[in-house]
């Protein structure tokens, strides 16, 4: 495997068994949906990190399905807020040191305020980036929660 991400060295020190999955990205094809056909996961299985911030310029992180679409008003009701945005691509780097397709929910910058779709629980493991683009793991989604203080809700649109 190519070199250690941040969240991969934050997983094994945490002692937290995870399976890590290598993908070929020469297609250009980094969504969540074309990486769970990739590493052979449905995309109810393979979640995608979203960021978000409020009009105070606060910030929120959420760990949606792939095929899931993030229903703003649930996001930010759950943190709070009277609403919510998701942030430009072109911040994320300075935000939280990850970049669009490899934007993985362990490791940011900071630790920001995450959730996780509650349908997340339904599964032994689920898949998040690993840090890069072209690595997710697969990791337990009570582990994850604990490790980044995420609290699971109900955010995607119907």
């Amino acid at each position: 495997m190519a070199g250690k991400t941040n969240a991969l060295r934050i997983v094994e020190s945490a002692g937290i068994g995870i399976q890590a999955f290598e993908y070929d990205i020469s297609d250009g094809m980094i969504d969540a949906v074309s990486i769970a056909r990739k590493i052979g996961r449905t995309p109810d299985e393979v979640f995608k990190t979203l960021v978000t911030e409020d009009p105070k310029h606060e910030y929120f992180v959420f760990v949606v399905p792939a095929a899931g679409e993030l229903d703003l008003k649930k996001a930010a009701k759950v943190s709070g807020k009277k609403s919510i945005d998701l942030i430009p691509s072109k911040q994320l780097l300075n935000l939280t040191g990850y970049i669009h397709g490899g934007c993985s929910p362990v490791g940011m910058k900071k630790s920001f305020p995450t959730f996780i779709d509650e349908s997340a629980i339904l599964y032994d493991t689920i898949c998040v980036s690993g840090g890069r683009v072209g690595l997710n793991i697969a990791i337990a989604p009570e582990a994850l929660a604990g490790l980044v203080g995420a609290e699971f809700a109900d955010l995607c649109k119907a």
